[in-house]
Protein backbone atom coordinates (compact mmCIF):
# COMPACT_ATOMS: atom_id res chain seq x y z
CA UNK A 1 0.00 0.00 0.00
CA UNK A 2 0.86 3.82 -0.70
CA UNK A 3 -0.36 6.53 0.05
CA UNK A 4 -0.92 10.05 -1.76
CA UNK A 5 -1.96 13.33 -0.09
CA UNK A 6 -4.40 15.51 -1.70
CA UNK A 7 -4.57 19.70 -2.32
CA UNK A 8 -6.72 19.73 0.98
CA UNK A 9 -4.46 17.46 3.15
CA UNK A 10 -6.13 14.28 2.68
CA UNK A 11 -3.94 10.86 2.82
CA UNK A 12 -5.43 8.53 0.00
CA UNK A 13 -4.33 5.15 0.06
CA UNK A 14 -3.77 3.37 -3.22
CA UNK A 15 -2.39 -0.21 -4.07
CA UNK A 16 -0.31 -0.53 -7.38
CA UNK A 17 0.17 -4.35 -9.48
CA UNK A 18 1.45 -5.51 -12.60
CA UNK A 19 3.44 -3.41 -14.86
CA UNK A 20 1.99 -1.61 -18.40
CA UNK A 21 0.01 1.07 -19.52
CA UNK A 22 -1.70 2.76 -15.83
CA UNK A 23 -5.15 2.00 -15.21
CA UNK A 24 -7.39 3.46 -12.11
CA UNK A 25 -9.65 1.15 -10.77
CA UNK A 26 -13.08 3.55 -9.37
CA UNK A 27 -15.47 1.77 -6.77
CA UNK A 28 -19.16 2.67 -6.28
CA UNK A 29 -21.05 3.17 -3.40
CA UNK A 30 -20.22 1.72 -0.12
CA UNK A 31 -17.21 -0.21 -1.37
CA UNK A 32 -13.20 0.41 -0.76
CA UNK A 33 -10.63 -0.21 -3.05
CA UNK A 34 -10.36 -3.96 -1.82
CA UNK A 35 -13.62 -4.52 -3.64
CA UNK A 36 -11.99 -4.35 -6.99
CA UNK A 37 -9.18 -6.47 -6.40
CA UNK A 38 -10.14 -9.75 -8.27
CA UNK A 39 -10.46 -7.42 -11.05
CA UNK A 40 -7.36 -5.93 -10.59
CA UNK A 41 -5.44 -9.65 -10.43
CA UNK A 42 -6.97 -10.28 -13.59
CA UNK A 43 -5.41 -7.08 -15.36
CA UNK A 44 -2.12 -6.75 -13.78
CA UNK A 45 -0.48 -8.91 -16.46
CA UNK A 46 -0.78 -6.28 -19.35
CA UNK A 47 -1.61 -2.70 -16.97
CA UNK A 48 -0.18 -1.10 -13.73
CA UNK A 49 -3.57 -1.58 -12.39
CA UNK A 50 -4.19 0.79 -9.25
CA UNK A 51 -7.13 0.41 -6.76
CA UNK A 52 -7.77 2.91 -4.16
CA UNK A 53 -10.06 4.14 -1.29
CA UNK A 54 -12.20 6.98 -2.11
CA UNK A 55 -11.69 9.31 0.83
CA UNK A 56 -13.97 8.47 3.97
CA UNK A 57 -13.81 4.39 3.12
CA UNK A 58 -11.15 2.20 3.98
CA UNK A 59 -7.65 3.45 5.23
CA UNK A 60 -7.57 6.90 3.11
CA UNK A 61 -8.35 10.03 5.41
CA UNK A 62 -11.56 12.49 5.09
CA UNK A 63 -11.65 16.30 5.62
CA UNK A 64 -14.87 18.09 5.43
CA UNK A 65 -16.76 19.65 4.12
CA UNK A 66 -17.01 17.15 1.01
CA UNK A 67 -17.33 18.60 -2.44
CA UNK A 68 -17.36 17.17 -5.69
CA UNK A 69 -14.05 18.57 -6.65
CA UNK A 70 -11.94 17.26 -3.72
CA UNK A 71 -12.87 13.73 -5.04
CA UNK A 72 -11.59 15.02 -8.39
CA UNK A 73 -8.22 16.21 -6.75
CA UNK A 74 -7.64 12.74 -5.17
CA UNK A 75 -7.90 10.83 -8.05
CA UNK A 76 -5.53 13.49 -10.23
CA UNK A 77 -2.74 12.70 -7.09
CA UNK A 78 -3.84 9.38 -7.82
CA UNK A 79 -3.14 9.07 -11.68
CA UNK A 80 -0.01 11.24 -10.83
CA UNK A 81 1.13 9.02 -8.38
CA UNK A 82 0.15 6.10 -11.66
CA UNK A 83 2.95 7.86 -14.01
CA UNK A 84 -0.02 8.94 -15.83
CA UNK A 85 -1.67 10.02 -18.29
CA UNK A 86 -3.88 6.85 -17.35
CA UNK A 87 -7.29 5.03 -18.29
CA UNK A 88 -9.89 5.26 -15.62
CA UNK A 89 -12.62 2.16 -15.13
CA UNK A 90 -15.93 3.59 -12.89
CA UNK A 91 -18.41 1.20 -11.65
CA UNK A 92 -21.44 2.93 -10.85
CA UNK A 93 -21.29 6.34 -8.64
CA UNK A 94 -17.24 5.15 -9.57
CA UNK A 95 -18.16 6.05 -13.13
CA UNK A 96 -20.00 9.52 -12.17
CA UNK A 97 -16.46 10.57 -10.51
CA UNK A 98 -14.86 9.29 -13.59
CA UNK A 99 -16.95 11.81 -15.93
CA UNK A 100 -16.41 14.51 -13.68
CA UNK A 101 -12.31 13.67 -13.89
CA UNK A 102 -12.73 13.38 -17.86
CA UNK A 103 -14.33 16.48 -18.13
CA UNK A 104 -12.25 18.67 -15.91
CA UNK A 105 -8.85 17.96 -17.63
CA UNK A 106 -7.18 15.23 -15.75
CA UNK A 107 -4.16 13.08 -17.40
CA UNK A 108 -6.71 10.92 -18.70
CA UNK A 109 -6.25 8.80 -22.01
CA UNK A 110 -9.40 6.56 -21.93
CA UNK A 111 -12.80 6.40 -19.94
CA UNK A 112 -14.52 3.04 -19.28
CA UNK A 113 -17.92 3.16 -17.51
CA UNK A 114 -20.07 0.68 -15.98
CA UNK A 115 -23.53 1.27 -15.53
CA UNK A 116 -23.56 5.25 -14.87
CA UNK A 117 -26.75 5.24 -12.30
CA UNK A 118 -28.00 8.22 -13.61
CA UNK A 119 -32.24 8.48 -14.37
CA UNK A 120 -33.59 9.42 -17.62
CA UNK A 121 -36.82 9.18 -18.91
CA UNK A 122 -38.75 11.75 -16.46
CA UNK A 123 -38.07 9.95 -12.93
CA UNK A 124 -40.16 12.15 -9.96
CA UNK A 125 -37.80 14.47 -8.69
CA UNK A 126 -39.78 14.90 -4.88
CA UNK A 127 -38.36 10.78 -4.65
CA UNK A 128 -34.42 11.50 -5.51
CA UNK A 129 -35.06 15.26 -3.03
CA UNK A 130 -36.92 12.88 -0.52
CA UNK A 131 -34.23 10.57 -0.23
CA UNK A 132 -31.04 13.16 -0.17
CA UNK A 133 -33.00 14.86 2.88
CA UNK A 134 -33.75 11.79 4.73
CA UNK A 135 -29.84 10.69 3.95
CA UNK A 136 -28.90 14.30 5.70
CA UNK A 137 -30.93 13.13 8.57
CA UNK A 138 -29.84 9.83 9.22
CA UNK A 139 -26.66 11.07 8.55
CA UNK A 140 -26.60 14.02 11.03
CA UNK A 141 -28.07 11.52 13.78
CA UNK A 142 -25.07 9.25 13.23
CA UNK A 143 -27.59 6.76 12.37
CA UNK A 144 -25.14 4.55 10.12
CA UNK A 145 -27.21 1.57 10.13
CA UNK A 146 -30.49 3.43 8.88
CA UNK A 147 -28.48 5.33 5.93
CA UNK A 148 -27.34 1.95 4.63
CA UNK A 149 -31.11 0.90 5.00
CA UNK A 150 -32.34 3.92 3.09
CA UNK A 151 -29.80 3.25 0.39
CA UNK A 152 -31.08 -0.26 -0.06
CA UNK A 153 -34.39 0.56 -0.16
CA UNK A 154 -33.78 3.38 -2.75
CA UNK A 155 -32.22 1.50 -5.03
CA UNK A 156 -34.64 -1.13 -4.96
CA UNK A 157 -33.72 -4.44 -2.51
CA UNK A 158 -36.27 -5.94 -1.19
CA UNK A 159 -36.89 -5.70 2.68
CA UNK A 160 -35.80 -9.43 3.22
CA UNK A 161 -32.33 -8.72 1.49
CA UNK A 162 -31.81 -5.68 3.61
CA UNK A 163 -33.25 -7.76 6.64
CA UNK A 164 -30.42 -10.68 5.40
CA UNK A 165 -27.59 -7.94 5.27
CA UNK A 166 -28.08 -6.21 8.38
CA UNK A 167 -27.38 -10.15 10.03
CA UNK A 168 -24.25 -10.65 7.82
CA UNK A 169 -20.73 -10.24 9.13
CA UNK A 170 -20.59 -7.56 5.91
CA UNK A 171 -22.65 -4.84 7.76
CA UNK A 172 -20.21 -3.38 10.27
CA UNK A 173 -18.39 -2.50 7.07
CA UNK A 174 -21.18 -1.13 5.14
CA UNK A 175 -22.15 1.22 8.63
CA UNK A 176 -18.32 2.29 8.19
CA UNK A 177 -18.75 3.95 5.09
CA UNK A 178 -22.27 5.21 5.26
CA UNK A 179 -21.49 8.42 5.66
CA UNK A 180 -19.82 8.54 1.82
CA UNK A 181 -23.43 7.54 0.60
CA UNK A 182 -23.97 11.10 0.45
CA UNK A 183 -20.94 12.19 -1.49
CA UNK A 184 -22.07 9.50 -4.06
CA UNK A 185 -25.07 11.48 -3.88
CA UNK A 186 -23.55 14.39 -4.63
CA UNK A 187 -21.24 13.32 -7.73
CA UNK A 188 -24.53 12.57 -9.21
CA UNK A 189 -26.11 16.42 -9.07
CA UNK A 190 -30.15 16.03 -9.94
CA UNK A 191 -29.67 12.30 -11.18
CA UNK A 192 -30.00 13.07 -14.46
CA UNK A 193 -27.22 12.55 -17.44
CA UNK A 194 -25.33 15.64 -17.35
CA UNK A 195 -24.75 16.52 -21.21
CA UNK A 196 -23.16 19.64 -20.25
CA UNK A 197 -20.34 18.15 -18.95
CA UNK A 198 -20.35 14.50 -20.87
CA UNK A 199 -19.16 16.93 -24.10
CA UNK A 200 -16.22 17.91 -22.26
CA UNK A 201 -15.27 14.77 -22.30
CA UNK A 202 -12.86 14.15 -25.41
CA UNK A 203 -11.09 10.75 -24.79
CA UNK A 204 -12.62 7.65 -25.99
CA UNK A 205 -15.22 6.15 -23.66
CA UNK A 206 -16.98 2.69 -23.74
CA UNK A 207 -20.18 2.67 -21.26
CA UNK A 208 -20.98 -1.09 -20.54
CA UNK A 209 -24.30 -2.30 -19.23
CA UNK A 210 -25.83 -5.69 -18.03
CA UNK A 211 -27.96 -7.64 -20.24
CA UNK A 212 -29.69 -8.39 -17.48
CA UNK A 213 -30.18 -5.15 -15.78
CA UNK A 214 -33.20 -4.06 -15.54
CA UNK A 215 -33.85 -1.61 -18.79
CA UNK A 216 -33.83 1.94 -17.04
CA UNK A 217 -29.97 0.87 -16.39
CA UNK A 218 -29.21 0.00 -19.78
CA UNK A 219 -31.20 2.99 -21.13
CA UNK A 220 -29.05 5.17 -18.62
CA UNK A 221 -26.01 3.88 -20.45
CA UNK A 222 -26.92 4.12 -23.76
CA UNK A 223 -28.04 7.49 -22.94
CA UNK A 224 -24.62 8.23 -21.76
CA UNK A 225 -22.67 6.62 -24.49
CA UNK A 226 -24.21 8.80 -27.03
CA UNK A 227 -24.11 11.83 -25.28
CA UNK A 228 -19.92 11.54 -25.08
CA UNK A 229 -18.19 12.67 -28.34
CA UNK A 230 -16.40 9.51 -28.58
CA UNK A 231 -18.97 6.97 -26.65
CA UNK A 232 -19.42 3.44 -27.18
CA UNK A 233 -22.55 1.16 -25.83
CA UNK A 234 -21.84 -2.21 -25.22
CA UNK A 235 -23.52 -4.86 -23.24
CA UNK A 236 -22.30 -7.59 -21.64
CA UNK A 237 -24.19 -10.81 -22.02
CA UNK A 238 -25.86 -11.95 -19.07
CA UNK A 239 -24.56 -9.38 -16.50
CA UNK A 240 -26.22 -7.19 -13.41
CA UNK A 241 -25.23 -4.46 -11.84
CA UNK A 242 -23.07 -6.57 -9.80
CA UNK A 243 -20.70 -7.57 -12.94
CA UNK A 244 -18.40 -10.31 -13.19
CA UNK A 245 -14.83 -9.35 -13.19
CA UNK A 246 -13.89 -11.57 -15.67
CA UNK A 247 -16.96 -10.10 -17.96
CA UNK A 248 -15.09 -6.63 -17.28
CA UNK A 249 -11.63 -7.53 -17.91
CA UNK A 250 -12.42 -9.25 -21.48
CA UNK A 251 -14.07 -5.98 -22.30
CA UNK A 252 -11.56 -3.54 -21.06
CA UNK A 253 -8.93 -5.62 -22.44
CA UNK A 254 -10.88 -5.43 -25.70
CA UNK A 255 -10.90 -1.56 -25.65
CA UNK A 256 -7.88 -0.73 -23.66
CA UNK A 257 -4.94 -2.68 -25.83
CA UNK A 258 -4.23 -1.85 -29.33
Amino acid sequence: MDTVVSQDGTPIVYEARGEGPALVLVGGAMTTGEHAAPLAGLLADSFTVVTYDRRGRGRSGDTRPYAVRREVEDLAEVIRAAGGPAALYGVSSGAALVLHAASAGLEVSRVALYEPPFTVGGADPSRREAYRSRLVALLAADDRGGAVELFMTHIGLPPGVIAGARQSPAWPGLEAVAPTLAYDDALLGDGAPPLDRLALVSVPALVMAGSASPPAMTEAARTVAEALPDGTYRELDGQTHDVAPEAVAAALREFLLP
